[in-house]
């Protein structure tokens, strides 16, 4: 399925703006394959469908935090439709090769059998477990039994699935959040918020000596107080 292409595309925008054209158009492009694809038999259009969901998942997965807080949410929801998609189609490719591989198993051993049988007028029937495949055929019947019963219960599960999906507002509530824009975290010192200094670039606090006391003056005498007499 070829990608539908985006418009209006501005080099000049921010990313945001121009991501919202493009999630917007991967959006509808994904829903478009409802209700259609309600119906177990159309298997290119499933798988039309899983490819939508890889485009949305991934264009999401790195313009999320362009948009409000759901854009987050509707990005985990795109990943698991995208698995679950990518379950179904696995079946879809499986079970016909499967099914071919035993009816080619089926045409070899008819094949020995009839040389078995020689110019007889009819086959015995005790030449059956001769068959060179004989063994392979329980196995092989086993696995489609199982791919296609899994297919039915996945197929069940999609539906239920995109049912929570349109309960839960999937489409317009990621539509709304691709309008909003997460406001810029505020600056260092902002708002009442000091800057934080790596502690390798911290002002080494200088070291101020202590202030010198009052100088010791040694003991003066009585005697050396007395006038010492003239002459």
């Amino acid at each position: 399925m070829k990608a539908r292409s985006i418009k209006r595309l501005d080099p000049d925008g921010s990313l945001a703006d121009n991501a919202q054209r493009i999630v917007s158009v991967r959006l509808d492009e994904l829903c478009s394959y409802m209700p259609t694809v309600t119906d177990p038999a159309k298997v290119t259009e499933l798988h039309d469908m899983r490819i939508a969901a890889k485009r949305l998942r991934y264009v999401l997965e790195v313009t999320a935090d362009c948009f409000g807080p759901y854009a987050d949410k509707a990005l985990r929801r795109t990943k698991d439709l995208q698995e679950l998609l990518g379950d179904i189609h696995d079946c879809d490719e499986h079970a016909p090769e499967v099914e071919r591989l035993i009816a080619e198993l089926r045409l070899q051993d008819e094949e020995s059998l009839r040389v078995a049988a020689a110019l007889d007028d009819d086959l015995d029937a005790t030449l059956v477990p001769r068959a060179p495949h004989g063994p392979a055929y329980p196995g092989l019947v086993a696995l489609a039994t199982y791919l296609a019963a899994r297919r039915e219960v996945l197929f069940a599960t999609f539906l239920t699935h995109w049912t929570d999906l349109e309960r839960e507002g999937f489409r317009p509530r990621l539509e709304y959040a691709l309008t909003e824009r997460p406001a810029a975290p505020a600056p260092a010192g902002v708002a009442g918020t000091p800057p934080v200094i790596a502690p390798a670039l911290m002002p080494t606090p200088r070291t101020v000596p202590p202030a010198a006391g009052p100088v010791d003056a040694e003991p003066v005498s009585s005697s050396a107080l007395k006038a010492k007499p003239t002459s």
